[in-house]
């Protein structure tokens, strides 16, 4: 499994101006890719790479969140990668498998943020982390969404809003981001 272009992303990502909190979060990171060959996989024991979309509208003051499922909450859509070493692939897909949305477009190659987070264990699956990699991307509030199996709702939400939804530091940090 070729782990370099992740890598070099977070090392990329690394140099820009980062709050502390995520400045860690990005060096743990890399350390776990280097440290886990297969980072990439469901199968890594104490987690695994997931590609997360923060989709925003082209006035950047709505967002695309859906409430998921398994975690009862409001969330930026994403998931695992499965193998697949091109995080923003990873998030495209996502975003559109999750969203129904047919356009979305990166605004850049570049990593939005990082986090990593607990997720904790059910009846199939232990406990685990996703080193969440995490890109920009734009979409139209007017497009069709159709939710999927994996949300309790999707819906375009004011970004000044969000945290009301999810006040979680990791989505906080995204509207600093992007306000």
């Amino acid at each position: 499994m070729h782990r370099n272009a992740v890598l070099a992303l977070l090392r990329r990502h690394a140099q820009c101006h980062l709050d502390p909190h995520e400045a860690a979060m990005t060096a743990e990171t890399m350390r776990f890719v280097e440290a886990h060959e297969d980072c990439l996989l469901r199968t890594c024991a104490p987690g695994h790479l997931t590609g997360s979309a923060w989709i925003v509208s082209p006035d950047r003051r709505q967002t695309l969140l859906t409430h998921h499922r398994k975690l009862d909450k409001w969330l930026q859509l994403g998931g695992h990668a499965d193998g697949e070493g091109d995080l923003l692939a990873v998030a495209q897909r996502e975003a559109g498998e999750e969203s129904g949305l047919t356009r979305v477009v990166p605004v850049s190659a570049e990593l939005f943020d990082v986090d990593r987070h607990w997720i904790p264990p059910r009846k199939d699956e232990a406990g685990h982390y996703h080193f969440d990699l995490r890109f920009m991307f734009e979409a139209d509030p007017a497009a069709p969404i159709a939710i999927s199996s994996e949300s309790k709702d999707l819906a375009w939400i004011e970004v000044a809003r969000v945290t009301a939804l999810n006040p979680e530091e990791s989505m906080a940090r995204m509207v600093r981001k992007t306000v």
